[in-house]
């Protein structure tokens, strides 16, 4: 067995061995499960406690941030010369990858870069069609064409051609086709300073705050080492909330409270979706990996490993706003969010890699791979079995244990404690509810209109471990499993349906 296969089968085989060892040992030894039953779910009771208040901090941040006046932050920079260079001499190339999306939705993005308080003189704008995409897409290029053309310093469209060997049909290899173009054709050929330039990669459903490249352009000349870090938005998914069917609401906020959390845990921070990175560090690592699924978060483990574990994600505490999943139907849109779920856990082919370079490079410190390969492959592995262990199989020792084990006050008592932790959860599910209204309540009207909608934010809430469970755990374990079989079983790129405005 190579080392390469190894690394694909260690995820999926400690997930299915933990849970065919509890499904086991509550046959064989119900006392020791259910001991450890109680203190897993006392464990993750105290850390939903912890990240509860990293949420709230993050959540406070990103207020202030929105708050700012960002222009006039830009100014005092370049006033007081606490930059390297004025932040009127910055530059961004807007990367958009795109593939057969309603002509609506993209206009909806154009316009919004549109809105952006920043000088379009400094905007440079790819939108990245695929030869795959036929006419539809060619044609909602040209319009967009028509109608933004004049506006940013280059509107460029690029079109990745199919079936190049080595790759893989998606995200990663569009985006690097249409980085590398409108490179040549605008930055090069104007001869900008490489180090001048910020690359952003959105997803075609993304919205940036109108001061995002203020922002961002603020935290880059200020950096320590600009070149040497991603920049990290919060990624909210409520462009579409009050369409989405009420699970795939639920999987975009707790999707979007992570990533609240990840924000204030920075040192934990990888990019995920939307992020921004300098033009030199991209060029230095040979652009997005474009034979896999996961670019957005391979994009940092490249750079960890070329600077020698001297790479780290910066927090924005500015959000991006994104479409959650939805469908032509109800039905169509669970489908589709367990599709988008075991896509977002096919970042496990990061594992293999990761775990490749810290053997093969033997410069990145000790400590640098340690805190990494664990905190990757834990977070893969709870991901796959938390939900199972808290909501699952907490009844199986009673179920299994037999005659004996039924007889002992541990098993009368097992129902009660656990009740009792997961009832603490609910205190901190109802205080995620109310948060969500927060987050939503100014911007959607109809809320406003229809008061009770606010309460049925809140009480969908208790539908969270149905949905983690179905929607989080099975779709993790399908993924890991998937990897660990190999050959046809493996994922490809999966592109989440946008429905017509």
């Amino acid at each position: 067995m190579s080392r390469n296969r190894f690394f694909e089968i260690l995820p999926g085989a400690l997930s299915w061995s933990t849970l065919a060892a509890l499904l086991f040992f509550s046959w064989r030894a119900p006392a020791a499960v259910a001991v450890f039953i109680v203190l897993f779910d006392l464990y993750w009771f105290l850390k939903t406690v912890y990240l509860f208040f990293h949420l709230r901090y993050s959540f406070v941040r990103m207020k202030r941030t929105r708050a700012e006046n960002w222009e006039a932050a830009r100014a005092a920079l370049d006033r007081e010369k606490q930059g390297w260079i004025s932040s009127r001499e910055i530059y961004h190339l807007v990367v958009l990858p795109m593939f057969q999306e309603p002509v609506a939705l993209v206009r909806e993005t154009m316009a919004n870069l549109a809105r952006a308080r920043y000088e379009k003189d400094r905007m440079i704008v790819v939108l990245a069609t695929e030869e795959r995409g036929g006419e539809g897409d060619a044609e909602t290029a040209r319009a967009m064409i028509r109608e933004f053309g004049g506006l940013f310093a280059g509107l460029h469209v690029a079109r990745h051609p199919a079936n190049i060997p080595g790759e893989l049909p998606g995200k990663g290899s569009n985006e690097t086709w249409a980085a590398k173009e409108a490179i040549e054709k605008f930055i090069e050929e104007r001869n900008i300073p490489h180090e001048r330039v910020m690359v952003s990669v959105f997803d075609i459903d993304t919205r940036p705050g109108p001061d995002y490249f203020g922002v961002l352009t603020c935290r880059f000349l200020t950096e320590p080492h600009p070149w040497r870090v991603s920049y990290q938005p919060i990624p909210l998914f409520t462009n579409n909330l009050h369409r989405a069917p009420v699970f795939a609401r639920l999987i975009g906020f707790t999707t979007t409270f992570w990533n609240f959390m990840q924000q204030s845990r920075h040192e934990q921070l990888v990019t995920f979706s939307s992020h921004s990175i300098s033009l030199v560090a991209l060029q230095e690592v040979g652009y997005w990996h474009t034979g896999i699924v996961s670019e957005d978060s391979r994009i940092f483990f490249q750079c960890l490993s070329r600077y020698n574990g001297g790479w780290r994600a910066v927090p924005l505490y500015y959000p991006v706003t994104m479409d959650a999943v939805e469908g032509e139907n109800f039905w169509q849109a669970l489908r589709n969010l367990y599709k988008q779920q075991r896509r977002w856990a096919w970042g496990i082919e990061n594992i293999p890699y990761l775990f490749g370079e810290f053997i093969r490079n033997k410069t990145i410190p000790r400590r640098v791979k340690w805190f990494w390969g664990f905190n990757l492959l834990e977070g893969f592995y709870t991901w796959a079995t938390s939900s199972f262990i808290i909501f699952f199989f907490g009844w199986f020792p009673l179920m299994l244990g037999g005659r004996d084990f039924n007889a002992t006050v541990l098993s009368y008592n097992l129902p009660s404690v656990t009740g009792v932790l997961i009832n603490l959860s609910l205190i901190g599910i109802v205080t995620f509810g109310f948060l969500s209204v927060m987050l939503l309540s100014p911007r959607l009207v109809w809320e406003r209109k229809n008061p009770w909608r606010a309460l049925l934010y809140v009480a969908q809430w208790f539908l969270l471990p149905f949905t983690l469970l179905v929607w989080s755990g099975v779709p993790a374990l399908d993924a890991q499993t998937r990897m660990m079989l190999g050959g046809k079983f493996r994922l490809g790129f999966w592109r989440t349906p946008k429905v017509e405005r």
